[in-house]
């Protein structure tokens, strides 16, 4: 499954309860659905907002007296006049069970402020940057590999994905094949962005966890690649918190340091993420 709704706010569903106000009130302008799991949508973006790529913002729908927000990360980078987001579908989740459901020119309500560690300005400079992810932890990296400031600091960057099934790859898979063609930053990702996908459950070319793969070689002898050292690379980690652990004990254990933007550093974490 694979659809797209166009732009068309005669379909928009009224809003059930009043605007907080100190709250955006934003308009979705496309929706995507990926798989029965994944989707991604974009709404318009406030004027008044600023972000660094790969911060988040908390999100919610106008369908309660006290709505319920979420922790999203911005897709998008920062300098676009829209904002995406990549997300999963709960059930029976507060907020995903509806927020699914949403079409093109319903409401969504954004708090107005933005944060988040996976930023650029919690690293030092290196050679390499390794981005890792696991289902909709690649949403942030989505943003900063649209960034040029990515490119200014670093001189290659890989981007692992590891998700329970093949469809759920496409996302990242048509992220990184657009790099190339996008009018700001095509310039300067040619060659210099690479993509290595795994899955955990559905047979693929590639499956494994990556700590496992990292762990094995297999990760460097697939990439033909040195091994990860705090000398000449960063990480940034986003993803579930199994992921996160591992990949975190991981980098410790090969001498790197965890990065703030009070004192920046070799690898970042995110831990706040949709649920």
């Amino acid at each position: 499954m694979n659809t797209t709704s166009a732009f068309n706010t005669a379909g928009a569903r009224p809003l059930q309860f009043p605007i907080p106000a100190n709250v955006h009130a934003e308009t979705v302008v496309s929706v995507k659905h990926y798989t029965d799991r994944l989707f991604s949508f974009r709404i318009t973006r406030p004027q008044s907002l600023r972000f660094r790529s790969g911060e988040f913002v908390m999100i919610g729908l106008p369908n309660a007296e006290k709505p319920v927000y979420r922790a999203y990360s911005v897709a998008s980078p920062a300098w676009d006049d829209e904002l995406e987001f990549f997300s999963i579908k709960v059930p029976d989740g507060p907020l995903t069970s509806e927020l699914q459901k949403i079409q093109v020119g319903d409401t969504v309500i954004m708090r107005q402020k933005s944060t988040g560690t996976l930023v650029l300005d919690a690293l030092t400079p290196a050679k390499r940057l390794f981005m890792i992810s696991t289902g909709t932890g690649i949403a942030p990296f989505a943003s900063l590999l649209r960034d040029p400031d990515t490119y200014e600091k670093f001189d290659q960057v890989i981007l692992t994905h590891t998700c329970r099934d093949n469809a759920e790859l496409t996302y990242g898979q048509e992220l990184v094949a657009a790099l190339e063609n996008d009018p700001l930053i095509g310039e300067l990702t040619g060659g210099r962005v690479t993509l290595y996908n795994s899955t955990t459950r559905e047979e693929s070319s590639r499956m494994g966890r990556i700590t496992a793969l990292i762990g094995s070689g297999k990760f460097y002898s697939d990439l033909g690649i040195d091994k990860l050292d705090p000398e000449t690379d960063r990480i940034m980690i986003c993803g579930s918190m199994h992921m996160l652990k591992d990949v975190k004990e991981l980098a410790e254990s090969l001498g790197f340091h965890e990065g703030s933007l009070h004192q920046p550093s070799s690898f970042v974490v995110e831990r706040a993420f949709v649920g």
